[in-house]
């Protein structure tokens, strides 16, 4: 895939491996502990990230941002981001939408590599077949809300108060994407 170049240096964003389980645990679990992006107070073990990787993996749904050597300070092949999609709904009637995930690492938000991110997931969702992308987005989140407008997915409802953290209530903005 094509690297995009911030800082000096240059990011690619590539189909992730077994050996980038590690490091998106540790940027999920800094999700789970620091923001509402995700709706869980419960850290990922090792084993559990392995396996929710290995799932994502299979399918060929998840993908990294590689930061390259000559960015400074950091060691070549340092994940800056990741991003996946999987089944929206499990049942068989659901089975051509897919939900997207975009996580970027704290000290690399606003560098353009949740677009990148995004962007290739799109791609690949379309040259897997499927018809729709569903973004679930904490209300709040502007952030995400303005990445997925960016790509052309369109605000599709909001639920209020569904989900709870830190001590507050909720509200999950779904957003759609058409892929055909």
């Amino acid at each position: 895939m094509n690297p995009i170049y911030e800082r000096g240096g240059t990011v690619t964003i590539r189909p992730a491996r077994p050996g980038d389980t590690e490091a998106v645990r540790a940027i999920r679990n800094h999700a789970i502990e620091h923001s509402t992006a995700l709706w869980t107070e419960t850290p990922q073990s090792p084993a559990e990230g392995a396996a929710w990787l290995a799932i994502h993996l299979a399918r060929g749904s998840a993908f990294v941002a590689e930061v390259a050597a000559e960015v400074a300070g950091e060691a070549a092949g340092e994940v800056a981001g990741f991003a996946v999609y999987g089944p929206w709904r499990e049942l068989d009637g659901y089975r051509h939408t897919v939900e997207d995930s975009v996580y970027v690492r704290e000290d690399r938000h606003g560098l353009g590599i949740g677009s990148a991110l995004l962007g290739a997931l799109i791609t690949a969702a379309r040259a897997a077949g499927h018809h729709v992308v569903i973004a679930g987005i904490e209300a709040e989140n502007t952030a995400s809300v303005r990445l997925h407008q960016r790509f052309g997915f369109e605000h599709a409802g909001t639920v209020r108060e569904v989900g709870t953290k830190f001590g507050r209530w909720l509200d999950l903005t779904l957003m759609r994407l058409p892929l055909a």
